[in-house]
């Protein structure tokens, strides 16, 4: 049976993507893109789902695009293939389901814009970040955009253009990591955080994502307005009323998403 390039599993509210293609570093096949992106929305449709996580088979979380299929590709065909490989950061931007990405060793170019679209990085020691398609004669734009909001336009500029390596703890220094952890405690690690994730009202997770997201860019009075009007419609709803009382009985809360 033919493997196949992303693997999904749902266990006790946490969704888990796997790119799979470890024999070439989870390079961005189109089969790969396409799977991944309907993985996601998916996971984002599954109201078992609470939190997603995302890492990558093998040594390596993913060094970018297949560059022998991208080369394969005739000029009128390029744009057209790189909407493709782009889909899932836009999936990922839509989701209002908080998503954590596991990675591990090479996390460069296709791969790092992909690590950096997700809410949570938790690296391994050996974890290698990096915009490096400029160093054959390309240039990493959109994952380069992922990565100025993290560390800011300029700081990002200066990685695009110089293709240099972000080691795991200088991600970590950066903000651009949540969590360093040794290879072998990675997994562990990561689904650590994503069942503390998972244990949270589903609503209010997705009420903090949505309402960081509107306020973002607002000036002070919106987004004190937006924020307020989003917490009210949260207070209202039937989950906000269990985690209230949960509280005062000192039980724990059964969240039922409304």
């Amino acid at each position: 049976m033919e493997r196949k390039a992303v693997v999904t599993e749902i266990r006790e509210g946490i969704g888990r993507i796997t790119l799979n293609r470890p024999e070439s570093m989870n390079t961005f096949s189109s089969e790969l893109a396409r799977d991944l992106s309907d993985a996601l929305e998916a996971m984002e449709s599954n109201p078992e789902v609470v939190v997603v996580v995302l890492g990558g088979a093998g040594k390596h979380f993913s060094t970018g695009i297949d560059l022998k299929e991208f080369l394969s590709k005739e000029k009128h065909e390029i744009r057209e293939f790189l909407r493709l490989m782009d889909r899932h950061n836009n999936v990922l931007f839509a989701m209002s389901k908080p998503v954590i990405a596991s990675v591990q060793g090479y996390t460069l170019a296709n791969g790092a814009g992909l690590a950096l679209a997700c809410d949570f990085i938790v690296a391994a020691e050996n974890a290698v970040f990096g915009t490096t398609a400029i160093n054959v004669g390309l240039i990493c734009l959109e994952p380069g955009y992922q990565l100025s909001r993290w560390i800011g336009p300029k700081r990002a500029l200066q990685y695009v253009l110089t293709g240099d390596f972000i080691p795991a703890e200088e991600a970590l220094r950066l903000g651009i990591a949540s969590q360093v952890v040794p290879l072998e405690k990675l997994e562990e690690a990561t689904m650590d955080f994503a069942a503390k994730l998972a244990k949270k009202s589903p609503l209010a997770l997705k009420t903090g994502k949505r309402g960081l997201q509107q306020m973002e860019g607002l000036t002070l009075e919106r987004a004190i307005e937006a924020a307020g009007e989003r917490f009210a419609a949260l207070a209202a709803t039937e989950d906000a009323k269990e985690g209230l009382e949960a509280f005062l009985g000192k039980r724990e809360p059964v969240w039922r998403g409304r």
